[in-house]
């Protein structure tokens, strides 16, 4: 799948009319003459514009290999789409580590899937913003990771290339949708990883592999390049089996890229240091609203609470707080993502209307695909489309403007929380990770993809940095603590995770 230029054709009569109904307009014959020869007029325009070569990335890669699709043997949890070797620079930070990619991250030359059906076959020509980042600090790049279709699940159920299988049992799933990320981190098979967050997709499957996932400030790590699904809640950031290499990775991709709509001023900071010896004498706000959902497991909270008074003893200073909005965190998560996603796809896969680089290459084959093969979305995908297109048209996008309106209201609410405490506290899943099951309806796949993003959401539409560490388990599975700290204090976030993490053995609690 390569973008191949289009060739600007008049519009057909029926298809003027068809635009016409789309716009709500009536027009007589007479006047949709008059359009139509306007329109022809102005078809030279484009035609120039397909003359003419906008300035772009470096595309030559030609020492590139495409890798190869690695069999059972070889990757037992289906955590890759394609084994590759990309090697950086000589030296730097990350000389030594070798990372993976979330298959959603251009790596060009390397085919990216996106865990879909629609995108096999497609091979991006330039590489993501991060990915020459990474390769300047002298990591190598050894893999594409598998991810939830579309990133459009919680779970692991959904890739098109099969569910990922969960390092500390593999009777059970990874959880999504850097499903392959947290599995390869776990497995040893990558040192650290990108993943991509919309609702938890970093922290999800980082606490039911029981490593490390930290999703930044919104707009902290450039996402150019990245296939996302919301600007304003779009966000990549680091995996890895530890807090520092969380945090060294943190300090290779965090910056400011003026090609991403999503960053306004950037403020960065020396996130490895701030893990290097980390005070226990910080202040921890546990959320009280963070516990006893519907959807909790008593296991899981039990296991939080249990920490946080180990991490007490070990000298934090613990205070239970209250944040009422939190319970409409997911409600104000809804209302914003359902929209947008199908906004997004709408707009083929990249939206429109804002500054910064587009990428022509994969909104052609990104039209192309939903064009041909729309069939072929998730579910969950599907339902984002049917029920976000029937909202934007029957109610003019009054819910999804409201809710953006209530999130900021909802980040000032953290935001009182966290004037007396350095960092709040909560579990990051309210369950353990779910139990792999051969068949699942179509009902089933959207609820086990959707029902633990309680307490991730509503950060992805704050934008807060929020960490998730391991923390203890129940019933032999892991459980993921999570420390949410003010915007663009993602130091801070990272240095309470390490400061537990040295402080309290997870697997004893």
């Amino acid at each position: 799948m390569s973008g191949v230029p289009p060739t600007v054709r008049p519009p057909t009569e029926a298809e003027l009319r068809e635009q016409a109904r789309a716009h709500y307009l009536s027009l007589s014959d007479a006047a949709l003459d008059d359009f139509a020869e306007m329109i022809e007029e102005r078809i030279g325009a484009y035609e120039r514009l397909d003359e003419l070569t906008p300035s772009e990335p470096s595309l030559d890669y030609t020492d590139r290999t495409p890798g190869y699709r690695p069999d059972a043997a070889e990757d037992p949890l289906n955590a890759f789409v394609t084994k590759c070797e990309v090697e950086g620079a000589e030296s730097g930070p990350l000389a030594g580590y070798e990372v993976g990619l979330k298959d959603n991250v251009n790596l060009a030359g390397v085919e990216m899937t996106l865990g879909s059906k629609l995108f096999e076959g497609y091979v991006p020509s330039t590489d993501a913003t991060i990915v020459t980042w990474l390769l300047d600090a002298g990591a190598t790049i050894t893999g594409k990771l598998n991810m939830e279709d579309m990133a459009h699940s919680g779970s692991g159920d959904i890739s098109a290339l099969g569910p990922v299988a969960n390092p500390y049992d593999d009777d059970y799933l990874a959880g999504g949708s850097s499903s392959g990320s947290a599995a390869a981190v776990g497995h040893g098979a990558v040192d650290v990883a990108i993943g991509g967050d919309q609702a938890g997709s970093i922290r999800i499957p980082a606490a039911w592999c029981g490593i490390v996932g930290h999703k930044p400030t919104h707009g902290l790590v450039p996402y150019t390049g990245i296939a996302g699904l919301g600007r304003t809640f779009d966000h990549a950031g680091p995996m890895a089996s530890t807090v520092d290499d969380c945090a060294l990775l943190l300090d290779v991709i965090a910056g400011k890229d003026p090609l991403d709509p999503r960053q306004g001023v950037v403020e960065t900071d020396e996130y490895a240091a701030a893990t290097e010896d980390p005070a226990t004498d910080l202040t921890v706000g546990v959320v009280a609203e963070g516990f006893g959902h519907e959807e909790s497991d008593p296991g899981v909270d039990d296991a939080v609470h249990d920490a946080l008074a180990a991490f007490e003893d070990a000298g934090a200073e613990v205070t239970e707080v209250s944040v009422p909005m939190h319970l409409d965190g997911l409600t104000i998560w809804t209302g914003i993502g359902t929209e947008a996603t199908a906004a997004t796809v709408a707009g083929e896969g990249m939206g429109h209307f804002a500054d910064g680089r587009y990428d022509t290459q994969f909104m052609d084959a990104f039209g192309r695909a939903r064009r041909a093969h729309a069939d072929d979305f998730p579910p969950t995908m599907k339902l984002s489309l049917l029920f976000g297109g029937y909202l934007s048209e029957q109610y003019r996008s009054h819910y999804y403007a409201k809710a953006q309106n209530l999130s900021r209201d909802l980040a000032a609410a953290y935001d009182d929380a966290l004037a007396d405490v350095d960092v709040l506290a909560m579990p990051t899943t309210p369950q353990t990770a779910h139990e792999r099951v051969e068949e699942v309806s179509r009902t089933e796949l959207v609820d086990r993809g959707m029902n633990m993003l309680r307490n991730t959401s509503p950060f992805d539409v704050t934008g807060h940095p929020a960490t998730s560490v391991p923390c203890g388990t129940a019933d032999g599975l892991p459980v993921g603590l999570m420390f949410v700290a003010p915007e663009f204090e993602d130091a801070t976030a990272l240095a309470a995770a390490a400061a537990f993490e040295d402080a309290v053995d997870w697997e004893s609690v």
